[in-house]
């Protein structure tokens, strides 16, 4: 405990000083001392609440006899880095929220720890940051947004990005661009579909270092400041009966996260994140346990952008714990794992019930008998790509066209906002890697502008990039090896053919390898001028397939 090594005793005379210098008293000195890493920020819709969930965690647990210490992690908000140089900034803060709470926690030595992330690459972060340092630890998340409604329907960012392509296409006029814009975020909170935010909290759940309703209680409701209440009594559970948080992150608790993920339709971004988390953990994680897990995994929900219902929709249902309950019906789920509850997985949702069938469809009556992500191999990718085939339109899984390509991100934008894509066409964007972008850029503006257009039953996008949960559509991302890398995305031509077969979990380049292999005689990987972080990310940071983890080694 840290009062033992810290705070009491004449060698620590000078600690206590400084303890007196917050204005803390000797009470509450000998209480566990909980470090609450908040992610609050005034520039990110899904932190600008975390003020009030943080206020909430420090009541819990004062109320449950310890002492809150409120410290600092960053977040970066994906929508507003979408399309410009910010998005080189969002993947890589993972690793820096990793790193600078690992610093603040070991240099002050906390009992146990309470993350407090809502976004991207912020819960993910904390989570690789929690197993980093196997103490106590629960995680309580800001919650998503509420669904906005354009035209009486409900919408989510995706669709506002899509408009922007429809805008383009003349589609639709100012005013209603406008309505899309005034109507589409409606509330503070994660971004109202499936994509990366409320994925990665969906699975604090069923990690175990989340308490029910963690992923899919609204921000705006009263009930995710009662959540974060007991969440802040809970922590001290925890460090009373010191359950760490790799007794909960355990190899059996990874897999039943990759098998939820596959049911709930999850961002690609989890096939990034999983992997990081579970080098933390220290269990092997292989990009094609996803296909193997797919296989097996029934996709039972549809949430935006693969369908029209959204995390509000999924809260009412009976959420994580209502999806979990339908995986037990065929036992996919390992329920013996220990939970931040103190209690086991098949425990907590021994009394979940699936409220409705069409939120959550039912085991024996899922949108498909396989899983919502698919990683697809072949000369193209021969590490792995990586589809939210959920997300996919039936008559894209399968389909073959001539590649446009494109080295950045910015000349696919000017080729498909000009009209200069058209159906049939792969367009490949490369150059957008975890060292070639570098950070891996999201590619939901090109991807959206596909969809406004009208070309989503048409069109196919492959990229060493990856992709926001917002994306719908043939999206293909996490080509590895990247093309910064020297890998066959790198040896693209304009017009070479390209075959996706997602259901045979395929990416074939229509090129001999003999013609490969000559242009590899003469190929060397474009280079670009770097500096600061993005420099030293760039020389560290591993393959998309291995989960772009910061080479510790």
């Amino acid at each position: 405990m840290v009062k033992d090594t810290i705070v009491n005793g004449y060698q620590n005379a000078a600690h206590r000083s400084l303890y007196h210098a917050l204005g803390l008293t000797e009470e509450e000195m000998q209480r566990p001392l909980i470090g609450i890493v908040s992610s609050y920020n005034e520039i990110v819709p899904g932190h600008m609440n975390l003020d009030k969930i943080t206020e909430a965690v420090k009541l819990g647990v004062a109320m449950a006899g310890g002492t809150p210490i409120v410290f600092p992690a960053i977040a970066v908000c994906d929508g507003i880095a979408m399309g410009h140089i910010g998005m080189k900034y969002s993947l890589v803060t993972r690793d820096l929220i990793a790193d600078s709470t690992e610093a603040m926690v070991m240099a002050h030595g906390f009992d146990g720890l309470v993350m407090i992330p809502n976004c991207d690459k912020n819960v993910p972060g904390l989570l690789m940051a929690a197993a980093r340092l196997n103490k106590p630890t629960i995680f309580v998340s800001g919650g998503p947004m509420l669904a906005g409604r354009v035209g009486g329907k409900k919408t989510s960012l995706s669709s506002m990005f899509e408009a922007q392509g429809a805008y383009a296409a003349g589609k639709i006029d100012d005013a209603k661009l406008e309505e899309f814009v005034q109507k589409t975020c409606p509330t503070c909170g994660s971004c109202s579909g499936m994509y990366t935010a409320n994925s990665m909290n969906c699975l604090t759940e069923v990690l175990g270092m989340g308490l029910r309703g963690n992923g899919t209680i609204p921000a705006a409701y009263s009930a995710r400041i009662d959540l974060a209440k007991r969440a802040g009594m809970q922590i001290m559970e925890l460090v009373k009966k010191n359950i760490c948080a790799r007794d909960i992150m355990t190899k059996e608790a990874i897999y039943n996260a990759l098998t939820a993920d596959m049911a709930l339709g999850c961002s690609t971004n989890s096939m990034l994140h999983l992997p990081a988390i579970a080098n933390e953990c220290e269990v092997e994680f292989n990009l094609d346990m996803a296909n193997e897990i797919s296989e097996k995994t029934p996709n039972l929900c549809h949430l935006a952008p693969a369908g029209p219902t959204y995390m509000e929709d999924l809260n009412e249902a009976g959420g994580v714990y209502a999806v979990l309950k339908e995986l037990t019906k065929k036992g996919l789920l390992n329920l013996d794992v220990m939970t931040c509850t103190g209690k086991t997985l098949g425990e907590n949702i021994a009394n979940a019930v699936n409220l409705d069938t069409e939120v959550i469809r039912d085991i024996d009556n899922p949108y498909t008998k396989t899983g919502g992500i698919a990683v697809l191999h072949g000369n193209l990718a021969p590490d792995g790509g990586v589809v939210k085939r959920s997300a996919v339109l039936p008559e894209m899984l399968v389909h073959e066209g001539p590649a446009r390509v494109f080295d950045s991100e910015e000349d696919a934008m000017e080729a498909i906002m000009g009209g200069k894509i058209v159906a049939g066409d792969v367009v490949v964007i490369r150059y957008e890697g975890p060292k070639g972008g570098p950070g891996m850029r999201e590619m939901l503006n090109p991807t959206s502008a596909i969809m406004g257009q009208g070309l989503g039953n048409s069109v196919a996008l492959i990229t060493d990039g990856r992709f926001s949960g917002a994306t719908r559509g043939a999206c293909i991302g996490h080509c590895s090896p990247e093309a910064a890398s020297g890998g066959t995305i790198g040896l693209i031509e304009e017009g070479d053919i390209i075959s996706i077969n997602i259901p045979e979990y395929k990416l074939e380049l229509k090129v001999s390898d003999e013609v490969l292999a000559e242009r590899r005689k003469n190929f060397v990987p474009k280079t670009k001028e770097l500096s600061g972080y993005l420099k030293r990310y760039a020389q560290l940071v591993s393959s998309g397939s291995t989960g772009a983890i910061v080479n510790q080694k």
